[in-house]
């Protein structure tokens, strides 16, 4: 376990995150990550769960229409 000291950034409160956590989430100095809300606390992740939403729906949208879509890419 891993404790984060908090830290005044400006108005804002803002976490430092140690080298192997960044490591292990593998992002760094400007990276985006995600709060999201864990029946056991909060979670921070790189990963976009509306993103992933878009990319799941166009794939299924490129899987069914994928005789239309290479005829255009000719």
């Amino acid at each position: 376990m891993n404790a984060l000291k908090l830290t005044k950034i400006g108005n804002s409160v803002g976490a430092v995150l140690p080298k192997d956590v960044l490591a292990r989430l593998h992002v760094s100095a400007g990276d985006i990550v995600y709060l999201t809300e864990a029946p056991d606390g909060f979670r921070i992740t790189p990963y976009d769960p509306d993103f992933a939403r878009q990319m799941d729906a166009a794939e299924s949208v490129m899987k069914r229409r994928r005789a239309a879509l290479h005829e255009l890419a000719k």
